[in-house]
């Protein structure tokens, strides 16, 4: 098993800038890192990396801000869930770091929080952060009333005192704790991006299959702000799924959503197939159009998902009614599958590994180079293109270059004489032969 490492902490006492330094030493360290703002309780969800010290290897988990009378800035839903998720880290992790903020001093907050993670029975540091100069060092002492027998001074931001941390940390970790890395596991597992504008029900689906509250879910929009990776078991087969940032318009003068957007953007990069989640309730909108655009512009695989669907009053009407919508509206993937489901209610929801399965397996597919003349001699035959400036056009041989997306070069006599048009031509005609359900394709022309 491998050791995991959870920080905890009220709000704004540098837990994400922490996580950050910890997952960037190392050759291994993972290049994607949590959200850091100066407004308290911006991580809200767990997110993991992976940090290396002295060769040995180990998960990170950064947690959302622990605030025993609730965040004061935001609903008591969000800072009980917030809460719930702390536990939870805590729950899972072999040591934990108790963060403490050196300029603000000791809290009631803190006082509370240190007795629960004593209770606990796990191994703990009690790091005292925002302390970057030895003359400093003696703000640490009210520290002690918590009940520690040593507590670290550490800057997070200007890394002061961070190899010491660091040195202290591996000395407390298990013996499994030099495991091999968690990215090399996980590397080959089919990876799904879940991909929606803000507060269609991503974090709920997600939550549904992996049946255990993995993510801050609540009806305020843009609750995730960090891309979350889950690995998800079905039958035995595993997937890491991806819940990402919901994708806004860039005009929001909000930072956190710049970088949210970005977190998405990445997220839908590093995928093989996104699931693209839309509202049944409200209809395809702009936003729809744009997550669908950037998934097919990446290349990616995907599936529509309606989701809400235990809101519909006429499902058989509805489904007509959406289907079309969605083929008028994001007409540039109409190979892409269409699903309804109610993550809330849990319904539909076991289809979603079958079909994804379905996708991946088309997006892998290869044709050999002789079965796809064939094919191109059979359709030219059936509709032979038009000459180009009174020349004959002539397609020498087509081949498939890749997969993921599955890729072709056709090789003709004029370059030039190939349009969109035509290019459309023969992916329809691609797709009614060997289908490709849910993946893009590419089609190069070259000259020969």
């Amino acid at each position: 098993m491998h050791t995991l490492v959870a920080i905890v902490g009220r709000p704004n006492v540098g837990k994400s800038a922490l996580f950050n330094r910890m997952i960037k030493r190392g050759a291994r360290a993972q290049k994607t890192a949590a959200i850091t703002e100066s407004t308290p309780g911006i991580t809200r969800d767990r997110n993991y990396g992976q940090a290396e010290w002295e060769d040995k290897v180990f998960s990170v988990v950064d947690t959302g801000g622990f605030y025993a009378e609730g965040l004061p800035h935001e609903s008591a839903e969000i800072a009980e869930q917030v809460r719930e998720q702390a536990m939870l880290a805590i729950d899972e992790a072999d040591v934990i770091v108790h963060l403490l903020d050196g300029k603000e001093g000791l809290t009631p907050s803190d006082e509370e929080l240190s007795a629960v993670l004593r209770k606990s029975g796990k191994r703990i540091l009690w790091v005292i952060n925002k302390i970057d100069t030895p003359s400093k060092e003696d703000r640490i002492a009210e520290f002690y009333r918590i009940g520690a027998d040593e507590v670290i001074p550490v800057s997070a931001i200007t890394g002061y005192n961070f190899d010491e941390f660091m040195e202290k940390l591996i000395a407390a970790l298990p013996p499994e704790g030099a495991a091999p890395p968690v990215g090399q596991e996980i590397m080959e597992l089919p990876k799904v991006a879940v991909v929606g504008r803000p507060n269609v029900g991503k974090s709920t689906l997600i939550n549904t299959l992996l049946g255990k509250k993995r993510l801050v879910v609540s009806s305020i929009p843009g609750t995730t702000r960090d891309a979350i990776d889950s690995i998800c078991t079905y039958y035995g087969k595993r997937y890491l799924f991806i819940d990402t940032a919901g994708i806004r318009k860039k005009a929001q003068s909000y930072s956190v959503e710049g970088f949210s957007v970005l977190r998405a953007l990445k997220s839908i990069e590093r995928s093989d197939i996104a699931i693209i989640v839309i509202d049944a309730a409200q209809g395809i909108v702009e936003q729809d159009q744009r997550v669908a655009g950037i998934v097919h512009e990446y290349g990616k695989s995907a599936l529509f998902l309606l989701n809400k669907w235990d809101l519909m009053q006429d499902p058989d009407r509805d489904y007509k009614r959406l289907t079309q919508e969605l083929r008028n509206k994001i007409w540039f993937m109409e190979y892409v599958p269409v699903l309804t489901t109610s993550g809330l209610e849990k319904k539909r929801t076991g289809k979603i590994f079958p079909l994804i399965d379905e996708i991946l397996a088309e997006r892998a597919k290869r044709i050999s180079t002789g079965e796809l003349n064939k094919f191109l001699a059979q359709v030219l035959s059936s509709k032979p293109f038009p000459a180009y400036r009174g020349k004959e056009l002539k397609f020498y041989y087509m081949t498939q270059v890749g997969t993921a997306p599955p890729t072709f070069t056709v090789f003709v006599n004029y370059h030039a004489a190939i349009k969109g048009q035509h290019l459309r031509f023969l992916e329809k005609a691609l797709r009614e032969q060997y289908s490709f359900k849910g993946t893009p394709i590419r089609i190069y022309v070259k000259s020969r």
